[in-house]
């Protein structure tokens, strides 16, 4: 069953856009900051608030398909506060996403070494 679900995983990522990508490993580790650091079961109202955030950035990037994952970006787009808060996330969930979603980790460290 676990294999399958890896495969189906798979699978999904190979028909996403690079910026549904982005969207989905930030969404992931958000969640695993909220649930796991926080110990919320369900998103509380700031990580809800940056997820929407991410998102709408993402959704506006110039870049799109081409784009390289945020830390590399040359165009920095969050608010110094988000941008923050992006940051405690990312160095929590960073390291968790290879227990939690190993595919989506390895392919996101894939991206930061093109």
């Amino acid at each position: 069953m676990v294999s399958l679900l890896f495969v189906d995983e798979i699978y999904y990522l190979r028909l996403m856009s690079r910026i549904e990508e982005e969207k989905k490993v930030v969404e992931l580790m958000i969640r695993l900051y909220c649930r796991y650091k926080e110990g919320n079961t369900e998103l509380c109202e700031s990580c809800r608030a940056l997820l929407q955030y991410a998102h709408a950035r993402l959704s506006k990037c110039p870049f799109g398909d081409k784009k390289s994952t945020c830390r590399k970006c040359a165009i920095h787009c969050y608010k110094p506060d988000m941008r923050e808060q992006m940051r405690a996330v990312m160095r929590y969930a960073g390291q968790r996403m290879l227990l939690h979603h190993p595919w989506y980790a390895l392919k996101h460290m894939w991206q930061e070494l093109r």
